[in-house]
């Protein structure tokens, strides 16, 4: 079996949630843009607690006029945003998921949709994001060295993922 959205179609991607409802996975539109930048602020201010919160909110607008240009995809369940993905190129830039929406598989869905695009996705993500790198790695991640966020002086981690996870755990 392949991972979710392998079967060619990229634009729309569906399947039910834990819940019984229904997501779907596309490209970022321009009304998207609210949604994804108050997911985007409230899930760094919540699994970013070491960083300053005005770190945050000092990005906000510098972020709010990258992210049209970006590669992102959101994902939608009931026309709500429940979480999104940014790419630039093969690296994640971020992946974010709407509280109301975690370990309901949303961002499982969209790091398989973002595998099902590129061949491999490297990303970096702070070490005392416990819950992240715990994710990252369970989906097939490794570290490929630690460094440290020169913008935050918090320490991090850089991790990469292949194809042939994906391939090996498909089958």
């Amino acid at each position: 079996m392949r991972p979710y959205g392998c079967s060619g179609i990229r634009s729309i991607l569906a399947m039910l949630d834990s819940r019984g409802g229904a997501f779907s996975i596309q490209r970022m539109t321009e009304g998207d843009s609210d949604r994804v930048m108050r997911i985007w602020l409230e899930s760094n201010l919540q699994a970013h607690d070491f960083v300053p919160e005005a770190y945050w909110r000092g990005q906000y607008e510098n972020v709010r006029q990258m992210i049209p240009a970006a590669e992102v995809y959101v994902c939608e369940t009931d026309r709500q945003i429940a979480g999104f993905i940014g790419l630039a190129g093969n690296y994640i830039a971020g992946l974010f998921v709407d509280a109301a929406f975690r370990s309901h598989g949303v961002g499982k869905r969209l790091l398989d949709y973002a595998r099902c695009l590129k061949p491999s996705l490297t990303l970096n993500v702070y070490q005392k994001n416990c819950r992240a790198v715990r994710f990252y790695q369970r989906e097939g991640f490794v570290v490929e060295r630690e460094g440290v966020d020169h913008e935050t002086g918090e320490k991090d981690y850089l991790m990469k993922c292949g194809r042939s996870y994906v391939e090996a755990s498909a089958k």
